[in-house]
C-alpha cells in the first residue's frame, strides 16, 4: 500500500486488481474511489483533496440524485423563506425522487429530465407546475456544478413546458359596486372592501392582525401573510421585504372594519373559552385562521354568484384595484407602493392595458394646457 502523510489520503491496489484511493472527510469517516489504474485513482484523489481544501464537498461518484437533493435542500434551508423551502421539498419528494432518485448524479442526462417532465404532464400536473419543477431542479443542479459534483447543469439542455400565464380579469367600476353591494351584511364584508380598495394579496388580508390596524389613523401595516406550512396555517413573512408596507385605507374600509370588529367581539363573547382567535382580523366562526381554499369555496365564489358576476380568481380583486386606480389617473408610483411592488415597471407591465387610456388623458391634459 502506498501511503501519504496524514490527511492526504492513500492509494493502494485491492486483491481483485483494481486500485483504490481513500480520503478522510470527517473524523472517523472516509471516502473511497476506485479505478483500473493507479494514475486514474490518483487523479480522483487529487481532485478530492483540492475540493476539500477549497471548502467544497468531496465528489462522491456513487451519490444518487436523491442523496444530493436531500443534502441540497438542507444546505439552502437557512437562506429561503419557510414556505418557499416547503414548496421546494414537495417538488423534490413528490415528483423527482420517485422517478430519478436512484440514478447516479453524475449519470443524470437531459433525457432523464425531459422524460420526467413528459410523465408529470401526462399524470395531470399543470404546465405551470412542471415549469416550477424545472426551476427547482435547475437551481439545485447549478449548485452541484458550483460544488464540482458534476461538470455541467443538464437542466440547461432541457426546454421545460411553457409557463401558463393567466389572463387578468378585472372588475369595472359598476361591477366593483355590485360586488360590494352583494357583500353588504356578509360576515366577511370588510374583507372584500379591503381587497378592492387596497389591492392586498389574499394571504396578506387573511394574515392581517388587529395590532397592525389603526382605524383612527385610517391605515394598516402589512407585516405577514397567511401560509400553509407543513399542513398548518401560519402567518409567515411576506412575499418580499418590499411587501411589508403601510397602507392608507378608505373611509368605507374604516367603517367596514369597525363593524367587523364589533361582530367579531360578539362571536368571541358568545363562544367564550372555545374561541381560538389570536388577534387575526379575519377568522372563521370559532376564531381560527381561514384557509385560502375555504375562503373561495364557502365565501368568494358564492358572493360572485349573488352579485351576478363571472367566476374569477380572488387575486383578480387585486388586479381590479390597480386597474380602477390607474384608470382614475392615480400615479403608477402610488399604485406600485400600494400593491407592494418593488419596481414601478412591474406595475406598468402588469397593467399595460390601462396605459392607452392614461396616454389619451395625458394628451387631452397637454392640449388643455397649451390651447390658446
Amino acid at each position: 500500500m502506498a501511503k501519504r502523510a496524514n490527511g492526504e489520503g492513500s492509494v493502494y491496489q485491492r486483491a481483485d486488481g483494481r486500485w483504490c484511493a481513500s480520503i478522510s472527510i470527517a473524523p472517523g469517516k472516509r471516502k473511497h474511489f476506485l479505478g483500473q489504474t493507479r494514475v486514474e485513482v490518483s487523479r480522483k484523489l487529487n481532485a478530492a483533496l483540492k475540493a476539500r481544501d477549497d471548502g467544497l464537498p468531496v465528489i462522491v461518484e456513487r451519490e444518487t440524485v436523491a442523496q444530493f437533493l436531500r443534502s441540497w435542500l438542507e444546505a439552502v434551508r437557512p437562506s429561503l423563506r419557510s414556505n418557499t423551502w416547503v414548496r421546494y421539498e414537495q417538488y423534490v419528494r413528490l415528483h423527482v425522487l420517485p422517478t430519478l432518485g436512484k440514478i447516479s448524479l453524475t449519470k443524470l442526462t437531459p433525457q432523464h429530465l425531459q422524460r420526467l417532465y413528459a410523465e408529470r404532464l401526462d399524470s395531470g400536473l399543470s404546465p405551470t407546475s412542471v415549469h416550477h419543477l424545472h426551476a427547482v431542479l435547475h437551481k439545485a443542479l447549478d449548485q452541484a456544478v458550483r460544488w464540482n459534483l458534476v461538470a455541467r447543469n443538464v437542466a440547461d439542455l432541457v426546454d421545460p413546458p411553457r409557463d401558463r400565464h393567466f389572463e387578468i380579469a378585472t372588475l369595472s367600476p359598476a361591477q366593483a359596486r355590485l360586488l360590494l353591494d352583494a357583500a353588504a351584511g356578509d360576515r366577511l364584508d370588510a374583507l372584500y372592501v379591503l381587497a378592492l380598495t387596497t389591492g392586498m394579496r389574499q394571504g396578506e388580508i387573511l394574515g392581517l392582525r388587529w395590532r397592525h390596524v389603526d382605524l383612527d389613523g385610517a391605515s394598516l401595516q402589512v407585516r405577514g401573510s397567511l401560509q400553509r406550512l407543513e399542513g398548518k396555517l401560519t402567518v409567515a413573512a411576506t412575499k418580499t421585504e418590499h411587501s411589508q408596507r403601510r397602507v392608507s385605507i378608505t373611509a368605507s374600509a374604516v367603517v367596514a372594519l369597525r363593524r367587523h370588529r364589533v361582530r367579531q367581539a360578539e362571536e368571541r363573547l358568545q363562544l367564550g373559552a372555545a374561541w381560538q382567535g389570536d388577534d387575526l382580523v379575519f377568522t372563521n366562526e370559532i376564531g381560527a385562521p381561514i384557509g385560502a381554499s375555504r375562503l373561495l369555496r364557502a365565501s368568494f365564489h358564492p358572493l360572485l354568484r349573488r352579485a351576478g358576476l363571472p367566476t374569477m380568481r380572488f387575486h383578480d380583486l387585486r388586479h381590479s384595484a390597480a386597474t380602477l386606480l390607474l384608470g382614475q389617473g392615480t400615479h403608477p408610483k402610488i399604485v406600485a407602493e400600494l400593491l407592494g411592488h418593488s419596481k414601478i415597471g412591474t406595475t406598468m407591465d402588469l397593467y399595460s392595458h390601462v396605459t392607452p387610456t392614461m396616454q389619451r388623458e395625458a394628451t387631452l391634459a397637454m392640449e388643455a394646457i397649451l390651447r390658446p
